[in-house]
């Protein structure tokens, strides 16, 4: 069984920089990619960054502006996303997935493991 936990998000100011981690349990990946998505109230879950995790390269949204950085720890089994400059636009709940598509998918679909989800809201 596999389980993914993404790190408490919380509340934070416009403008400041907030670390999301994913643990991941239960088995080790071999292949695939790591994603993360978020959702805002009332909008459809959105791809914001995947990585592989085998050559580590990166997939980013193109909305995302470089203020998004993935990252992972394979002898951990962590994936990391670091938001800079947050804005209240990035108010969401974000989650961490796992795919078996080897760089990655802006698809949700594509993800067979998903954590919980953790709320990270940005006030002005």
């Amino acid at each position: 069984q596999v389980q993914l936990v993404e790190s408490e998000g919380g509340l934070v100011q416009a403008g400041d920089s907030l670390s999301l981690s994913c643990a991941a349990s239960g088995r080790t990946f071999s292949g695939g990619a790591m994603g993360w998505f978020r959702q805002s109230p009332g909008k459809e879950r959105e791809f914001v960054a995947a990585i592989s995790w085998n050559d580590g390269s990166t997939y980013y949204a193109d909305s995302e502006e470089g203020r998004f950085t993935i990252s992972k720890d394979n002898a951990k089994n962590m994936v990391y996303l670091q938001i800079n400059s947050l804005r209240p636009e990035d108010t969401a709940v974000y989650y961490c997935a796992h795919t078996p598509i080897e760089y990655g998918s802006s698809w949700s679909w594509d993800y067979d493991y998903w954590g919980q989800g953790t709320q990270v809201t940005v006030s002005s």
